[in-house]
């Protein structure tokens, strides 16, 4: 209940030694006693039972002297750490809750008001229990997820296969995944094929298959064949470590609205003291005047505040949305413009196979078949694409006889005893091949192929938009939001591809510099802009919006100029960590206004003599627990944060 939410502080960690991925952040609780998990303190539970039985006592044997000699002890014994903690305040010159109900419980005591004033105790306790057991449920997600890593794994060292702790592992060694086990690092697949479920990195519902040269995480979870793979990251330089640090910052980052909600309490305490006051010179009832100081409460938003930005921050971590700071998940709140790149952002980034024209005399399968012949040795971005083609289709590969390439052109060759060319128009020409007209597309290459001097067929390669960005589109304009693609691409191509997403405004041949100015312009406009990338060229822009958005397989320049960091490259996890940043500033402002009404209907009836210092308390203590619960409903859930589910 102190206004500076103890309970939701952490010690400092180091987050660059491997081995701290097993090292939680632990938390300072209330009273000064540290709580480790989530389970009441005995001493707790002693003050608690102790304040109950008094107060049970002095309702059915009011006779004295058991008012003054049990509400003497009790009080002394269960008010102790409140009263303790208000002594402290006072020196600190800070203005608390705690203050405030000390004063209560004394003034009640004064007046031989031991009853109200235990129960007051009583029911302050049972509070910060409660509170604390809340705040605990966010803390146990992150010792949910430290645990879920294995502490060891086994590792090819020469010829030999070792089982190490995996704070010892270093980059480019082998680690080697059976059946059913969680995959400890992030790192390549260099050899087996299974499928494995990534949900607590990605998001995606269904395993995801792994081959020779599949990325794989840390968290992640090896399903069916036996993987071996070439580290990459380990500890928390893992996507999965870097999940566990965007929660644990967020119990240490201070978004403004915690400032403001620290502010609020404060003068609500303030206010009551000067009610009081009021209450007391207009009736001269000690009753009523204990009952407006009583119950005044601003601990539900005070504490409530950082308790949803924590669950704001944790549930975008589970979704793969790292956010790295409280401030950032309050800016997101507030974005009206989503400013994107294309390539790699909106696009894979990876040139791939988009159609297969063949002509008379031919069919897809042969002409990809013979222009892969020709490109096996190639390590071209369009012959690489040409290659993963013909993987996918199952497609048998030959090798050439002879091989000559003109740089510009393309590649000459004598293959199955034919003659062939693999290359653009310019070489066709120069060879004097007919071939069709082009087809007037933008966005693409076009790889034509030649057999003993006849047009056999070609192969158009382009950088394929990701599957789900135009539903993501969609949904962020269903959100009120304006998109806006700036590409460095020509203006047709940029054109081309805003048509196919529904992008509100497109604008193409934009250097690195262009886009910073176009976003400072948006900015001046009054908009609100977030800014999503991938490469080296976005990093000034990412850096000068309201916030930036990295895709998490962008370059690490990206990722460390951005706010927030898209770890599974899904842009329909952006839309869903924008809800949920909205849903995070609507129970901050629940609790906001909540508090405000409670406080003045109870004070106000207080005042007039309507309520007696009991029932003030359990408004008080009633409104508390109202708005923390409020809160945490944004807290993950244990089977999705850190919890093994499924085929675990």
């Amino acid at each position: 209940m102190e206004l500076q939410t103890h309970a939701l502080r952490t010690h400092a960690h180091a987050p660059d030694a491997a081995s701290d991925l097993t090292e939680g952040a632990r938390p300072a609780a209330r009273h000064g006693d540290v709580h480790d998990a989530v389970s009441f303190e005995p001493i707790a539970i002693a003050r608690i039972v102790v304040a109950g039985i008094v107060a049970a006592v002095l309702w059915f044997e009011p006779a004295r002297p058991w008012p003054l000699v049990l509400g003497s002890a009790a009080l002394l014994f269960s008010g102790w750490p409140i009263l303790r903690e208000a002594v402290e305040n006072i020196l600190e010159r800070r203005m608390t809750m705690e203050l405030s109900m000390s004063i209560a419980i004394v003034a009640a005591a004064a007046i031989s008001e031991f009853f109200t004033a235990i129960v007051i105790a009583f029911f302050v306790l049972l509070a910060e229990e409660l509170e604390h057991l809340t705040v605990q449920r966010g803390r146990t997600a992150i010792r949910d997820l430290v645990d879920f890593i294995p502490q060891e794994a086994r590792v090819r060292r020469g010829r030999e296969i070792v089982t190490v702790p995996v704070a010892e592992i270093r980059p480019n060694e082998r680690v080697l995944i059976s059946p059913g086990e969680k995959i400890s690092v992030d790192g390549i697949v260099i050899d087996g094929h299974s499928s494995v479920d990534q949900s607590r990195i990605t998001g995606e519902s269904m395993p995801a298959e792994k081959g020779l040269g599949a990325t794989v995480y840390a968290g992640s979870i090896n399903q069916i064949g036996s993987l071996e793979i070439q580290v990459e990251r380990v500890g928390r330089d893992t996507s999965f470590g870097r999940i566990i640090e965007a929660v644990e910052r967020a119990e240490q980052s201070r978004a403004p609205v915690q400032r403001i909600a620290d502010r609020l309490a404060g003068y609500l305490v303030y206010f009551s003291f000067a009610a009081a006051v009021i209450t007391y010179l207009i009736t001269r009832d000690i009753r009523d005047t204990i009952s407006v100081i009583i119950v005044a409460g601003a601990c539900g938003v005070a504490a409530g505040t950082p308790l949803a930005i924590l669950g704001g921050i944790g549930r975008s971590a589970n979704l793969g949305s790292i956010i790295k700071g409280g401030i950032h998940l309050e800016t997101l709140a507030a974005i009206d413009t989503i400013v994107l790149d294309k390539t790699g952002t909106l696009t894979l980034g990876e040139p791939a196979v988009e159609a297969v024209r063949a002509a008379p005399g031919f069919t897809e399968a042969e002409v990809l078949r013979l222009a892969a012949g020709l490109e096996m040795r190639s390590e071209h971005p369009l012959a690489l694409a040409v290659l993963a083609e013909t993987r996918r289709r199952g497609i048998t590969v030959p090798e050439p006889e002879t091989f000559s390439y003109t740089i510009g052109h393309g590649i000459s060759a004598r293959m199955e005893g034919r003659d062939l060319l693999l290359g653009n128009r310019k070489m066709m020409a120069k060879a004097k091949i007919a071939v069709p007209q082009a087809s007037g597309e933008v966005g693409g290459s076009e790889i034509m192929l030649a057999v003993d001097g006849s047009f056999a067929g070609e192969i158009r390669v382009a950088d394929p938009v990701r599957p789900e960005a135009r539903q993501a589109m969609d949904d962020l304009a269903g959100l009120g939001i304006r998109t806006v693609l700036l590409s460095g691409d020509i203006q047709a191509v940029a054109d081309k591809v805003a048509r196919s997403l529904d992008i509100a405004e497109a604008q193409g041949d934009m250097l690195p510099d262009d886009k910073f100015r176009r976003i400072r312009a948006l900015m001046a406009e009054g908009r609100h802009v977030a800014m999503v990338g991938d490469g080296v060229n976005d990093a000034p822009a990412l850096s000068s919006a309201n916030l930036g958005i990295a895709m998490g397989g962008g370059t690490d320049v990206a990722k460390e100029s951005a706010d927030i960091v898209l770890i599974g490259n899904d842009l329909s996890k952006l839309v869903e960590t924008i809800r949920i940043a909205r849903r995070t500033r609507r129970i901050i402002m629940q609790n906001f206004g909540g508090t405000i009404a409670v406080d003045t209907v109870g004070i106000v009836l207080a005042a007039v003599g309507m309520l007696n210092p009991l029932i003030a308390a359990l408004i008080h203590v009633g409104s508390e627990l109202a708005f923390l619960l409020n809160s945490a409903r944004l807290l993950p859930s244990a089977d999705r944060f850190g919890k093994p589910s499924g085929n675990a």
